[in-house]
């Protein structure tokens, strides 16, 4: 049992753990039903509202002057090429390679849009430079992806005086979407359902200081229970349906009068 301590009014609340298991297993129906739908709807929207998105990659490898004249190279050239792997980066998404893509292309995009669908890295220990570009058809995205890697090279040959630049992979041409996941939305708009409902039941449950059982006067009042007075719930039905009806009594020894002549 966890217990909760409240310094107002010098009152202490108890939260029983086993007894919230109890109310969300009361409950459950209602949870799985809105994680059903919640995880239908994300479902719905994320196939037919979200446009799909396509990935083309195209690796390029860097050729130093030392490399180039077949001379074996130093330790220290090394470490030199992988710090300006960096530059060459920075080098790919500039406005002057951009923009010269957009206009060979015919790309109705400015440079800040389509600078958002490059993404360039270069993995660890590597001098092996990743183009990958996000685009709606899969077509447009290789095609982008060839014109920065051409355009590119010539722009570091230029500014870098680099002598070479190696093909390491074509950009391909995506058979699959890379986003949106369907499976994977739906799955999050399921949770988020779920857990929508369990937080508001806990809540309305803490929040609920009604007496309903003989149980709760003894732990909240600190005193006993003498009776119970029984509930007739056809009174409630009478209200509402407009006929009345006879109410038993709880009790008997009671003896009806004779009806007189």
């Amino acid at each position: 049992m966890y217990e909760r301590r409240k310094t107002q009014q010098s009152n202490e609340v108890e939260i029983d753990l086993v007894e919230l298991f109890g109310v969300l297993f009361h409950w459950a129906w209602l949870i799985v039903a809105v994680a059903l739908v919640a995880g239908l709807v994300t479902f719905c929207f994320s196939k037919f509202a979200i446009d799909e998105e396509f990935q083309s990659s195209t690796k390029i490898y860097i050729l130093s002057r030392t490399e180039s004249k077949n001379d074996m190279p130093t330790s220290q050239d090394l470490q030199v090429s992988m710090q300006l792997t960096k530059d060459y980066a920075e080098l790919i998404t500039s406005r002057f390679v951009l923009e010269k893509v957009i206009a060979d292309l015919n790309l109705p995009i400015s440079y800040e849009g389509l600078k958002k669908q490059i993404n360039v890295t270069t993995p660890s220990d590597s001098r092996i430079i990743q183009i990958t570009v996000t685009d709606h058809d899969p077509q447009q995205a290789q095609s982008i992806a060839r014109a920065v890697r051409e355009t590119a090279g010539k722009h570091i040959q230029s500014v870098m005086d680099i002598d070479a630049i190696n093909i390491v992979d074509d950009a391909n041409l995506p058979d699959h979407k890379s986003a949106p996941n369907n499976k994977k939305n739906a799955m999050l708009g399921a949770l988020i359902g779920a857990f929508v409902v369990c937080a508001g039941v806990i809540v309305r449950h803490l929040l609920d200081d009604t007496i309903k059982s003989s149980e709760d006067v003894e732990q909240y009042l600190g005193m006993s229970c003498l009776a119970l007075i029984p509930v007739d719930e056809s009174i409630n039905t009478e209200k509402h349906s407009g006929r009345k009806k006879k109410v038993k009594m709880p009790f008997r020894g009671f003896k009806k009068k004779p009806k007189k002549a």
